[in-house]
């Protein structure tokens, strides 16, 4: 009888060891695989969505009459417009925000526990979710365009300095496909040569002025278009692409 007992005592705590070491293997296992990301990498959103987006939404209208009205813009082939739009409206964008003093806020995903995850099986539904949301830009990438606004605000550029910024963004000869990349880098070198005269006469005391233009120049073109549609327009625009949306906006009068 003391056996008998004895070997029951034994099956249930083998049981029990049983049960544990499952839990941990799983508990372990999914902790190695679902390790919360570094929050560098964390997909973000607009904070508020609808507010930032009516913000931007006028900005971009301010960025295309502004294109659409130079003189010089209005001079070349419709081909080189098209390609010059698609190819550089998201910097003229960012710069922009910058000179109406557009700020924003991000919101990150909730976090979940594991347990939770495990008992209540939310990570079929956040697989799902990552699949329909995978091209949302990092903190990391939002971060850059943050990055540049606080920059040009530190900078206090001035409207001819805003204008002048937009002329050396807009008129790239770097873009592929271009007719009259000559008459572009020509007219870039304008408004780099204004651009320059105009900081030297009102900054005169500030030597360093030039050069964190430059830098500045640098972090811009380092924004991917992509990020600034996934951020501020594609829940406004839904599915529409957004070079269709740049096209339809060149073309109303």
């Amino acid at each position: 009888m003391a056996n008998s007992s004895h070997f029951a005592l034994q099956r249930r705590c083998h049981c029990q060891q049983d049960k544990m070491s499952i839990l941990y293997h799983i508990l372990n296992h999914r902790r190695h695989l679902y390790l919360p990301p570094c929050s560098c990498r964390e997909k973000v959103a607009l904070g508020s969505p609808f507010v930032a987006g009516k913000a931007a939404s006028e900005v971009l209208l301010k960025t295309v009459y502004f294109i659409k009205n130079l003189p010089s813009f209005r001079g070349l082939s419709k081909a080189d417009q098209l390609l010059l739009l698609e190819n550089c409206w998201a910097a003229l964008f960012v710069l922009g925000l910058a000179q109406e003093g557009v700020d924003f806020e991000v919101a990150g995903p909730s976090n979940t526990s594991i347990l939770k995850e495990i008992l209540m099986k939310q990570r079929v539904a956040a697989a799902e979710s990552e699949e329909r949301t995978g091209s949302e830009p990092t903190a990391a990438e939002v971060q850059r365009v943050k990055a540049f606004l606080a920059q040009c605000w530190r900078m206090d550029f001035s409207t001819k300095e805003y204008v002048y910024l937009k002329g050396v963004v807009l008129f790239s000869p770097d873009v592929s496909g271009l007719r009259c990349p000559q008459h572009i880098l020509c007219l870039q070198q304008e408004a780099e040569q204004a651009l320059t005269e105009h900081t030297q006469c009102i900054h005169q005391q500030d030597t360093r002025r030039h050069g964190q233009i430059e830098l500045a120049l640098a972090s811009l073109r380092g924004i991917s278009p992509h990020i600034v549609t996934q951020l501020f327009f594609r829940p406004l625009i839904g599915n529409v692409q957004m070079n269709a949306l740049l096209v339809e906006m060149l073309s109303a009068s």
